[in-house]
């Protein structure tokens, strides 16, 4: 498969195209899925399925690659979040020549009840490498954890949100940038061009976003 060359503007929609092309995203706006916390939803996003596929896994690592040489310049260690994070925070850091660590959920409970495996040291500037932005509270957890350690985290990378605006207005309360490759419009316009969901669905997808909790009611 020819992958097209990455640019911080068509990140989004090659991210979309690669996502859905796999199957790592699916859409039943009229059949919608259960999410684990009850929640109907028209979308089910599972991107732990790119790593079976060395092309666009090494697309995503790129993305994040080019995200952190343009914006990022100073960043010192990639963090990945435990567990999902964690591969695709491995191939960044390869790519960058940078080291490497990873965050716990929580602190173990063994030993030396590390939450962070590998060293962050004071004031080092950490890039959090995330899969997937929902509500954003494990991943503002995770970087929390690094501030708390001492590093000074730059900004929380993401592969695609849902663009919940409770999300947003959560990383902004406690001052953390968030950037992502793709997201939940990009994909709804990729998936429209494509044909994988009819015109008239689209308008129900886009309202899932703004008001999830109503979705399906």
């Amino acid at each position: 498969m020819q992958l097209t060359k990455l640019t911080l503007s068509n990140l989004p929609q090659e991210i979309a195209k690669s996502l859905l092309k796999i199957g790592a995203v699916a859409l039943r706006p009229n059949e919608p899925f259960t999410w684990t916390s009850g929640l109907k939803s028209p979308i089910y996003c599972d991107n732990r399925l790119t790593m079976g596929y060395p092309e666009i896994r090494d697309m995503i690592a790129e993305g994040f690659a080019t995200i952190i040489r343009e914006r990022y310049q100073d960043a010192a260690i990639i963090a990945g979040t435990s567990t999902a994070g964690i591969p695709h925070a491995a191939w960044v850091s390869q790519k960058l020549n940078l080291p490497m660590a990873y965050i716990r959920d929580k602190a173990k409970g063994h030993g030396k009840q590390n939450q962070i495996e590998g060293r962050i040291a004071e004031g080092q500037k950490v890039i959090v490498i995330e899969d997937l932005i929902s509500t954003g509270g494990s991943s503002l957890k995770a970087a929390q954890a690094v501030r708390e350690a001492g590093g000074e985290v730059l900004a929380v990378l993401a592969i695609f949100t849902y663009q919940f605006n409770s999300a947003a207005k959560s990383f902004e309360d406690d001052g953390f940038q968030l950037e992502t490759l793709s997201n939940y419009s990009a994909l709804i316009q990729e998936a429209a061009q494509q044909g994988l969901v009819a015109e008239a669905d689209v308008a129900t997808l886009q309202a899932w976003r703004q008001n999830p909790q109503s979705f399906g009611k």
